[in-house]
């Protein structure tokens, strides 16, 4: 595998990329990406209700070395950049911020996958069929953490 690093501009979440700001998804540099297409699947894994609680998913990211901030919490998107989104733990589509209790501190988990193809997936899919659709075609993985309290 070719290597992929992937960078937040922050290694503590600003409030604008959290539920007490805007809750706009962040920015990620990707350095080394050799791939058609890009996915993203975020990752908290100390919510109490499940060990991989998924507050984000995203794929068919053209292979860019920067992924712009605001993506819509659309299922299909264009600007800023063109994505389909699946839906959440939350239960929703797109992109959700950290928000934990008063007095706690959690970690968002970014994992970046470089793939072969654009995937033959419909918006609103969940973690589970993102899995699924990426075997046999990730050529790359980076992964990176930020920090959240309140």
């Amino acid at each position: 595998m070719e290597p992929l690093i992937v960078t937040l501009d922050f290694l503590t979440f600003p409030p604008t990329h959290t539920c007490e700001g805007e809750n706009r998804s962040p920015r990620l540099k990707l350095r080394g990406l050799n791939a058609e297409s890009v996915a993203i699947m975020v990752f908290n894994p100390f919510e109490k209700s499940c060990c991989s609680f998924t507050p984000w998913i995203c794929w068919n990211i053209p292979a860019v070395p920067v992924i712009p901030a605001g993506i819509p919490r659309e299922g299909i998107t264009t600007e800023p950049i063109a994505a389909i989104q699946g839906i959440t733990d939350y239960g929703t589509i797109g992109y959700t911020g950290p928000c934990p209790p008063p007095g706690e501190m959690i970690r968002y988990q970014f994992k970046i996958y470089g793939l072969d193809t654009m995937l033959d997936l419909k918006p609103g899919s969940d973690k589970h069929a993102l899995v699924e659709a990426m075997k046999g075609h990730v050529l790359q993985f980076a992964e990176t953490v930020a920090l959240s309290s309140r």
